[in-house]
């Protein structure tokens, strides 16, 4: 009996056990906290995280989320967002194996942290309940990122539980702050958490992204004179001159749209997606912010000149008003991120491919990229890692009320990891 057969008919005996793993983590309540820049609740999930790990005979090292690992990253590397709140929020490394001569090491990212359930009369179920229904396992998280979390853990499981002794070394790096734009595993590489090579335990299909757009979060505030609305003539409506900029940056998205075409990759993208002004329909507005979020392609846009473009765009539409030359519009990046490009000829791709063809046949080995941003990019740009994007689920239900990961897909994930661990680290 091949090894790969192995693995299956212990998978087989063993489902419902590993099954309880990602049942365990869905039941944890580890929401991030207005986007993770006022907090997050990770702590009740890692403790059951470092407890299964543990158990499992892992070397564990918890280690807590600072600041001064962000700025570092912000001034040499462009990423991180700055002034989150860190109180009680830690990384937790779990590693098997050792480091041996002609053997390799690989790493296994995912976050523990999820986003707000938001409003509870649209689930179906209760979000932290895990519940099984039509082959699928719904809850918050199920499927970014604790469904990930679950897969690797159950990987190393899988091998020990078919007595394949683990070739090299695997570390699992169960992060923080993944939803507050990356400072957790900014944390991990700044402080030299390093491998031969690494994946991110995303949703992807089980295919794996080679490519993902850099991201940048603008908050634009404008000032105008309030006054009563009977006479708003002599006022200045902060919500209309706001108004003027988004219109400026519109036309930039359409220039941008005209001149930066990738192959595989989507054309650059500006959202604007809050703004607020205004205290009551008879004032005029005396203060307006809007905060956007753009998607640039990397290789072909640098993050520093994105940023210049937005200020730039800004700044030559406030010159051509009189208000805003004299008041000038507060521009502030508040999160940020590069793109990631991973050449798929390299050994570690190829070796992920193999393990696809021998795991999924019919559907996998397939590479594709990402219009959103992970932590792919910290592992690859800051450590240089090679470093892929392969997980269980759809991202397209990722955040939204009834997230779910298709149980067959998570089962065939724990599969394709251990593989992926034979392959590459042997």
């Amino acid at each position: 009996m091949s090894q790969l057969d192995t693995l299956r008919q212990t998978l087989a005996a063993h489902r419902e056990e590993y099954l309880d793993i990602l049942k365990q983590l869905v039941r944890c309540d580890t929401q991030c906290i207005g986007h993770g820049i006022l907090g997050g609740k990770e702590r009740a999930g890692l403790e059951v995280y470092e407890q299964v790990v543990r158990g499992m005979g892992a070397q564990v090292q918890l280690e807590p989320l600072d600041e001064d690992s962000v700025q570092r990253a912000i001034c040499t590397y462009n990423d991180g967002n700055a002034g989150h709140n860190y109180d009680d929020r830690y990384n937790v490394y779990a590693t098997f194996g050792k480091s041996e001569p002609g053997k390799r090491s690989i790493a296994f990212n995912a976050h523990m942290d999820v986003m707000p359930v938001g409003e509870l009369s649209f689930w179906e179920s209760d979000p932290f309940d895990p519940v099984v229904r039509d082959g699928k396992l719904y809850g918050r998280g199920s499927g970014d990122d604790k469904g990930g979390i679950a897969a690797a853990v159950a990987a190393v499981k899988l091998l020990q539980d078919s007595g394949i002794e683990i070739p090299g070394q695997v570390q699992l790096h169960c992060v923080s702050d993944e939803e507050g734009g990356g400072n957790g595993s900014i944390n991990a590489a700044i402080k030299g958490h390093r491998a031969d090579a690494c994946v991110i335990c995303e949703a992807t299909g089980n295919n794996a992204i080679w490519a993902h757009m850099g991201f940048v979060f603008f908050k634009v505030e404008v000032t105008g004179k309030s006054l009563h609305s009977a006479q708003k003539w002599l006022g200045v409506n902060a919500i209309e001159k706001a108004w003027k900029l988004v219109e400026a940056l519109h036309e930039l998205e359409n220039d941008w749209l005209m001149r930066y075409r990738h192959p595989h990759l989507p054309s650059p993208s500006l959202n604007i997606g809050v703004i607020e002004g205004g205290t009551a329909g008879s004032t005029v507005p005396d203060y307006c912010s809007f905060s956007l979020c753009l998607h640039y392609i990397p290789g072909m846009m640098t993050h520093a000149e994105v940023i210049r473009q937005v200020e730039q765009c800004i700044a030559t539409r406030a010159q051509g008003d009189s208000w805003l030359r004299e008041h000038q519009p507060k521009v502030t990046v508040y999160q940020q991120g590069q793109g990631f490009e991973q050449d798929v000829r390299e050994p570690f791709p190829q070796a992920v491919k193999t393990a696809m063809e021998q795991v999924l046949p019919g559907y996998g080995g397939q590479f594709i990229v990402s219009s959103s941003g992970c932590d792919a990019r910290i592992y690859k740009n800051i450590l240089g890692m090679p470093t892929l994007i392969v997980g269980p689920g759809d991202d397209s239900v990722a955040h939204c009320p009834n997230e779910y990961v298709p149980l067959d897909e998570w089962y065939d994930a724990i599969l394709l990891y251990a593989q992926i661990i034979l392959g590459w680290c042997s």
